[in-house]
């Protein structure tokens, strides 16, 4: 099953301050979990839920995302995609 990515505009305008290679990679990496048959099997569950549900590792870079109330994950919404010594700061 193929999963649509979905990026809010923070996370959008998260990505674009990155430069272009890394954009790119962080693009790439997002589209491979997306046509995952589970994504989660490559998500960490986040103890402080006020960043989001989950988070993907993407080498030195997080995207958090969230899925449904439901637990379904028809739609991956990513939150926000900073550097990890970033993305975890209020």
């Amino acid at each position: 099953m193929k999963y649509e990515v979905r990026l809010t505009t923070k996370a959008e305008s998260d990505l674009l301050v990155f430069e272009q290679s890394i954009q790119k990679r962080i693009t790439r990496k997002l589209q491979f979990f997306a046509i995952s048959k589970n994504p989660l099997n490559y998500a960490k569950k986040l103890k402080r839920s006020h960043l989001g549900t989950y988070r993907f590792r993407i080498g030195d870079y997080r995207a958090i995302f969230d899925i449904d109330k439901k637990g379904n994950i028809n739609i991956l919404l990513i939150l926000r995609i900073k550097h990890r010594r970033e993305v975890y700061d209020k």
